[in-house]
């Protein structure tokens, strides 16, 4: 039986992966440090297949985790400090789990005699900054980061991505895995490193590696008191405790949703398939969706009376629209996304019915106003 390791395989998208590869005849063994943030209690989550071994323990502790590693054929590796904001202020805490767990990985699998056959590597679409757009008069480019001062205006045209040449407003477009890289905060620089990383030693020692960047994924066992985690969980979250989704700049961003189930298709896919040895994947819907369209869409599925309320402030970081190509992981591998936006949503709020959901979200707004990001 092939052994499967999968760090951060206490977490969201982990925990559904383990699932789907005990179902394929797997054996799974998840290494967790279940983290306070994501874990409130400490404990592992009953949602944990039973037949799952589990190991409690951290990337960053060396021995601990070669001990682990060397008896898989796979690993999967998840385990990450997750969120964009804090990261702004949490950097040595996401810079040591992130690049520093990664860097134990590798050299592990460098200096000590194993067995692992292929390394998949949750990476992120973070990493791209702003996606690619198209200016009519000058064609495509990639936009630069954006600065605004903390009072925004209400006028649409404030906000949207302007050509370098002409400073016309420019229309997004997909986005590729050969877009340029420009990461806005220290989470994307730390899992474009964890990428490139990987990567590199893999081609080296001839281990390969694949880099899956994923996009928003949502779906349920997605935290709903992490007020850092996705914002499809802390939308819910605010309207399970009749507060309204709080939507940054004017709400018109854009964002590619994609349901776990499919995400987890991918990984299978990859593991699967030699001829993903050594690629890079976008795994996105390809499909652009408002801010404020998700927060209107869950108000309206819980039968709810709110609004969202509009701030029209810039969050530092934050890009306007990012987006995903997914030819590439159609093309090679076979994959499509097959669960829509709203069947989805369905879904995670019929979950979520049933799942405790405390509202973080101005103890995190009021970090972000004390460090200065918003």
């Amino acid at each position: 039986m092939k052994k499967v390791l999968i760090t951060g395989g206490a977490g969201f998208i982990g925990s559904h992966l383990c699932d789907a590869l005990i179902e394929k005849g797997y054996k799974v063994t998840i290494f967790d440090s279940l983290d306070r943030q994501v874990h409130p209690e400490g404990k592992i989550p009953d949602y944990i297949n039973k037949k799952a071994n589990f190991v409690k323990g951290d990337v960053r502790n060396y021995e601990k985790f070669k001990d682990v590693l060397i008896f898989h054929d796979y690993v999967f590796h998840f385990a990450a400090a997750v969120g964009v904001g804090q990261s702004q202020y949490k950097i040595s805490k996401y810079v040591d789990t992130n690049i520093c767990g990664t860097a134990n990985l590798l050299d592990i699998l460098v200096n000590t005699k194993h067995r692992i056959k292929k390394v998949i590597v949750a990476a992120s679409m973070s990493s791209y900054g702003e996606g690619m757009a198209r200016c009519e008069k000058c064609g495509i480019f990639k936009p630069e980061l954006r600065n605004i001062s903390k009072s925004g205006k209400r006028d649409r045209k404030f906000w949207e991505i302007k050509c370098p040449k002409c400073r016309k407003i420019a229309r997004p477009i997909p986005t590729t895995e050969q877009s340029p890289l420009s990461a806005n905060s220290i989470y994307a620089i730390s899992k474009k490193e964890q990428e490139e990383m990987s990567l590199l030693i893999g081609k080296t020692y001839g281990i390969p590696v694949v880099s899956l960047r994923f996009f928003n994924v949502f779906g349920p066992r997605q935290s709903l008191s992490n007020p850092y985690t996705g914002v499809t969980a802390i939308f819910i979250s605010r309207i399970k405790n009749n507060n309204p989704p709080v939507v940054f700049e004017d709400g018109f961003q854009t964002r590619d949703f994609i349901w776990v189930g499919d995400v987890i298709k991918a990984n299978i896919l990859v593991l699967e398939q030699d001829r993903a040895n050594y690629e890079i994947f976008n795994v996105g819907s390809g499909k652009p969706v408002t801010i404020l369209e998700i927060a209107r869409l869950l108000i309206r599925m819980a039968g709810k009376s709110l609004q969202p309320i509009v701030t029209y402030n810039f969050r530092k970081g934050d890009v306007r629209h990012c987006f995903a190509d997914i030819k590439k992981i159609k093309r090679m591998l076979g994959f499509k996304p097959e669960v829509s936006l709203k069947k989805g949503l369905t879904m995670l709020l019929d979950w979520s019915k049933q799942t405790d959901a405390s509202d973080g979200f101005e103890r995190a707004l009021k970090e972000l106003k004390e460090k200065k990001l918003v």
